[in-house]
């Protein structure tokens, strides 16, 4: 099993603490987006973990503390890891809980050079045109991002501004209007030219665009084939069927939930109101088997069925 932690939220910036208890005690709790009620108990334990996929705007909790027990422990198990680090050059207008970029950027180079280039994914992503970020805006960022993350990532993804209507409704003008297919093919082809010169593989996420000649791949956010080789094995994961068209994303289970990350951007599709969000990530208790509030008298528990997908053993040497 691979475990996403997660789409829903971000969960290295917000509930390490609790992901570390989750870990220590086997199992997690999950409250289901449409029945709320049924929780599913979701196994924890090295024997079923085949790897866990993290994805986070600011994982600065990942150095040290619980969350760098909680790394420590998956280690222990031979459970490996890597790291979604969304890292846009958008301001407080449409990212208002984020600290600056630079201190992103030196978060991100600061955890490559702990963990290794392998480990870190970067996410240019959504792009987002408006007045204020232009396509020549994109261009130039993308640019100075790349060469400043040269050799921290291996790999980039990026995708373009999907029109959620929640996300739509809150934006204020700012992240309600499509990248056109020009736009799109004129910013595909300058991310392909500065990625490759910054030795990242580039990667589109859920992008129906025409590849040939760009160089960009199908984007994997949750990769078999990067826990694989991080793990020194292989794993026969089948790809997840409830996913968007075009997402090459392998079956995984996400522990987050929606209404729980309080970064309030504009564009999030997994938080609509943040007030919401403020009073859920409140009734937070690191103790609990859920990522909000405890089970009540009310709520059934329902097992889930976890195994692990691992192939033969690569690894020869350590």
């Amino acid at each position: 099993m691979i475990l996403s932690a997660s789409r829903r939220t971000d969960l290295p910036a917000f509930y390490m603490e609790w992901f570390w208890n989750r870990l220590r005690e086997g199992y997690a709790l999950v409250r289901g987006p449409y029945r709320p009620h049924a929780l599913s108990r979701v196994p924890l334990e090295p024997g079923t973990l085949d790897g866990v996929v993290f994805w986070s705007k600011n994982p600065a909790p990942l150095l040290d503390g619980p969350g760098r027990a909680a790394l420590d422990l998956l280690e222990e198990w031979g459970v490996p890891y890597y790291l979604q680090f969304t890292l846009t050059p958008y301001g407080p207008d449409l990212e208002p809980g984020l600290p600056p970029k630079t201190d992103l950027l030196r978060l991100f180079r600061q955890l490559s050079e702990q963990w290794g280039p392998g480990r870190l994914v970067w996410r240019y992503d959504p792009v987002i045109v408006n007045e204020a970020y232009t396509v020549g805006f994109h261009r130039e960022r993308f640019v100075q991002m790349a060469e400043e993350l040269a050799g921290a990532a291996d790999e980039c993804v990026f995708s373009f501004l999907d029109l959620y209507p929640k996300a739509k409704a809150r934006s204020a003008g700012q992240a309600d209007q499509p990248v056109t297919p020009a736009e799109q093919r004129e910013l595909a082809a300058a991310f392909s030219q500065a990625a490759g010169q910054a030795g990242l593989v580039l990667r589109s996420c859920c992008e129906e665009m025409d590849r040939a000649g760009t160089g960009i791949l199908p984007g994997a956010c949750i990769d078999p084939q990067r826990l694989g080789r991080l793990g020194g094995f292989s794993l026969k994961g089948k790809k997840d069927p409830g996913q968007r068209p075009g997402c090459g994303c392998a079956e995984s289970v996400d522990i987050g939930g929606y209404e729980t990350c309080t970064h309030d951007c504009l564009y999030c599709y997994a938080t609509a109101s943040p007030a919401a969000a403020a009073r859920n990530r409140a009734r937070h208790d690191p103790r609990s088997p859920l990522l909000t509030g405890w089970p009540g008298p009310e709520d059934r528990v329902v097992p889930r069925r976890a195994a692990s997908c691992r192939e033969a053993q690569l690894r020869l040497f350590d």
